[in-house]
């Protein structure tokens, strides 16, 4: 007998006699496996959705504040450069943000109450229109018929005024619950804008120390990304106002500054807001103006719309964020079913830090030591992508 032979024989496995995993098919055992990981990964999933759905009153803040405070760090990053405390900055560039942001809802809260009179005018003279129609037009209801349907609508408003009342106390508390909210991003907020590069430090130091360097610039690298898509956003969000307001004001609409608010406001979530300040548009353009003026509106809006889809959206978005269209609408969908508009709003932001976070911790090269400091000074820190080359590893605790 070899001297092979033996030796194979001498390290040949004994399986024990109960042992059926050879009779199993390879495909089978491995399709196991994966499920079992599968519903690991599900479970835990599960777990951080319902943990984050239980803290919502404190998640929500936290995450609004982590936007705000990419939209202002810049400013903050600025007056720094500039020698200002930053203590100082950071008053400066929150007050100046409170100021624009109140002076804006106080001009569109005037604006709308001028223009209800104006609205309710031409509400009622298309009711009139609408009732006339329905009388002479193709469908002849008497007057009668018409004063019934009316009455039957009032009917039905006093039988649930039980249920309408109710829904009133809670959409007292819902804003009470609200304000409360706004008061603790805002003290949130000027904790980011204030020591941000402390705060992430502070978390930094609970990750292992051979991959903290990575970790670290990668958390980075993912505030520069949400840094990236808040200006691009804004900036999207300023030509839709601007552009649909002219719109609306050319054609005749009442409102017309109130409804490029509610564009502004509502451009940060995407495909969604467009669609809601869409409709809301339409329709009073519909009452307001009559069927040729809403078919007008639906005009400009999708000529707005085409122009920041194939535009806008890959010019600024796509190379601020780098994500795929599928991606947007997919996180859009789900943050939508998981917590509702504020789902919707902060899905798509949330995809584009962990892209640029997962990409930078896949990146063999490391970290780069000449990565400006995008905590401290947000205004000069470029877009880092997986693209980048990557330089030698950095002394511990510089970025």
């Amino acid at each position: 007998m070899s001297r092979n032979r033996v030796a194979g024989l001498k390290h040949r496995t004994t399986l024990p006699a109960n042992d059926v995993t050879p009779l199993v098919p390879k495909g089978l055992r491995v399709s196991a496996a994966l499920s079992w990981r599968f519903l690991v990964i599900i479970g835990a999933l599960y777990v951080v959705l319902w943990l984050l759905d239980y803290f919502a009153a404190a998640v929500i803040p936290v995450a609004i504040a982590l936007l705000l405070a990419a939209l202002m760090a810049p400013g903050v990053g600025k007056l720094v450069e500039w020698r200002v405390p930053r203590s100082l900055a950071t008053a400066i560039v929150l007050i100046g943000g409170l100021a624009v942001v109140g002076g804006v809802l106080t001009f569109v809260i005037t604006e709308f109450t001028s223009g209800l009179p104006q609205l309710q005018t031409q509400v009622n003279s298309s009711l009139d229109t609408i009732q006339t129609w329905l009388s002479t037009g193709p469908l002849h209801l008497r007057a009668d018929q018409i004063h019934s349907f009316l009455q039957n609508v009032i009917d039905t408003i006093k039988s649930n005024q039980a249920a309408i009342t109710s829904g009133a106390i809670t959409t007292a508390a819902t804003i009470g619950e609200v304000l409360t909210g706004l008061l603790l991003t805002l003290f949130i907020l000027i904790f980011f804008l204030f020591d941000g590069a402390g705060i992430w430090r502070f978390v930094v130091r609970g990750v292992p120390g051979p991959v903290r360097d990575r970790v670290d610039v990668a958390g980075r690298r993912g505030f520069s990304s949400l840094v990236s898509y808040v200006r691009a956003t804004a900036a999207v969000a300023v030509f839709d106002a601007v552009f649909i307001g002219i719109g609306l004001w050319i054609i005749g609409v009442p409102l017309v500054v109130p409804l490029a608010a509610l564009v502004f406001l509502t451009a940060f979530i995407p495909i969604i807001g467009a669609l809601v300040a869409g409709t809301v548009a339409v329709l009073i353009a519909l009452v307001a103006n009559g069927f040729v003026s809403a078919l007008l509106v639906l005009a400009v809006l999708v000529l707005i719309m085409q122009i920041e889809s194939h535009v806008l959206q890959p010019w600024l978005l796509g190379r601020a964020v780098k994500l795929h269209p599928l991606a947007v609408v997919l996180a859009i969908a789900v943050g939508l079913i998981a917590a509702g508009i504020a789902g919707a709003l902060l899905s798509v932001p949330l995809l584009a830090v962990l892209n640029a976070g997962i990409r930078s911790l896949l990146h063999e090269g490391g970290t780069d030591p000449d990565e400006v400091d995008v905590l401290d000074d947000a205004s000069s820190q470029p877009n880092v992508t997986e693209d980048d080359e990557a330089g030698d590893q950095p002394e511990p605790g510089r970025v």
